[in-house]
């Protein structure tokens, strides 16, 4: 006789996977250069720098609110319908967008906007590429849907700033509106597996997964401290390209910056946000393949232990394009790899029967920090005329945030069957 061959691994790169990346790509793509228009739309309208902060910030928090409704559309409606519903939320708020004369209607919009990114961001594409993917390639697969969202922000900041040129901010966001629909023709290819769940996991109804999630310190451990994530990634997303415009020292002829054609630090600044993506990208890899190995919640607390140290030797030495360009390598190594080990985390403690919804109401955290990075970030700059004291404050809540996730209990919540 002879013996069976033994099975081949399964593959990582599945038909799931490819299109969720091409999906966050695009849509991050998109709410990366957000950033890049608060000095175009200021000066058009002649606004506060809070202003158009405002409605980043309700973006930020809509993205925040929506995302568990999302999660838990995708689990009971399927993923393919949440993802369809929120590409359309997306393209309705950008296309308003292009119309908005008001800070109120801007910031109205961007509920549309922030929906839109709930439906096809992290929360629904996580949760069914972790579902599709098996045990051995979970944390790495998570890995490389997170590592996506970089490469939309490796060209969506320089991709906003080269169509100012060209057009006004109107157009661009009718452009950006037109790509985030394009990318569903993709969806027929995206055929979401059934769950892997035990059947201990499929006998709990959502109510009472949530009841004991809610009820575990540890949940609430892990909400609190993805707050700090939001916070940090927000501001910087928002106000970093402003922020280098305004603060840092002169890109002098001759150098290897000017030879590249980055002559202005505005340039430098919509750069910035892209060498954040492209650092990001070997960053959240290896967080995913150090999750394999290492307890997710030490491997979070040390990120976000080094961003505190990152942030505070940045802001500590005088701002050259130099030190723009290590601080966003720097930064874009720790940036997302936050969402890999804190998605993984979920799924290892609670099961993948409710990971979206689990994930999407920690992520409100995120968002709740997104919303006050980058609200703080224009008030404070309005009132003051510079960031110090907003960065200072991110810098504080990172290292509150590694301190929080050392007492998580990394194990999995036993799941009771049900009474025969």
């Amino acid at each position: 006789m002879h013996s069976a061959a033994p099975a081949r691994p399964a593959s990582i790169f599945t038909p799931v996977l490819l299109v969720g990346c091409a999906i966050i790509m695009v849509s991050f793509a998109i709410r990366a250069s957000f950033g890049v228009f608060q000095i175009p739309i200021a000066e058009e309208f002649g606004w506060l720098r809070a202003e158009f902060s405002l409605a980043i910030a309700i973006q930020n928090l809509a993205w925040g609110i929506g995302q568990p409704f999302f999660g838990a559309m995708a689990e009971k409606l399927g993923d393919r319908k949440a993802i369809i519903l929120g590409a359309l939320f997306y393209a309705a708020g950008l296309v308003l967008s292009s119309f908005a004369v008001t800070p109120t209607a801007h910031q109205f919009y961007e509920i549309l906007v922030g929906f839109g990114i709930a439906g096809t961001g992290f929360g629904v594409i996580m949760a069914v590429v972790g579902r599709a993917a098996s045990d051995e390639n979970r944390s790495m697969s998570l890995a490389i849907a997170t590592a996506a969202g970089s490469v939309g922000q490796i060209f969506g900041a320089p991709l906003a700033e080269w169509l100012l040129t060209m057009m006004s901010w109107q157009s661009v966001f009718l452009v950006f509106a037109a790509s985030i629909l394009a990318v569903l023709c993709l969806l027929p290819l995206m055929r979401a597996p059934t769950p892997p769940a035990s059947r201990a996991e499929l006998e709990q109804s959502l109510g009472a997964i949530l009841n004991k999630a809610f009820r575990d310190p540890s949940f609430t451990l892990i909400f609190v401290g993805f707050f700090s994530c939001g916070y940090q990634l927000g501001f910087i997303t928002a106000h970093f390209p402003a922020f280098v415009t305004e603060m840092c020292g002169p890109i002098l002829p001759g150098g290897v910056l000017h030879g590249l054609g980055i002559t202005t630090t505005s340039a430098l600044g919509a750069v910035a946000i892209s060498l954040i993506g492209l650092a990001n990208i070997a960053g959240t890899l290896a967080a995913g393949w150090a999750g394999k190995y290492w307890p997710r919640k030490y491997l979070l607390a040390g990120i976000y232990t080094a961003r505190t140290f990152v942030a505070a030797a940045f802001i500590l030495t005088p701002i050259t394009p130099a030190t723009v360009l290590l601080f966003s390598a720097a930064m874009g190594s720790l940036w997302l790899a936050t969402v890999p080990l804190t998605s993984g985390l979920i799924a290892h403690i609670y099961g993948l029967r409710y990971m979206g919804t689990l994930y999407g109401i920690v992520f409100f955290s995120h968002q709740l920090g997104s919303f006050m990075g980058v609200w703080l970030g224009g008030k404070m700059y309005d009132l003051t005329g510079d960031y110090m004291l907003v960065w200072w404050i991110g810098i504080g809540v990172g290292a509150f945030s590694a301190i929080v996730h050392l007492p998580v209990r990394e194990k999995p919540m036993p799941l009771a069957a049900k009474a025969a």
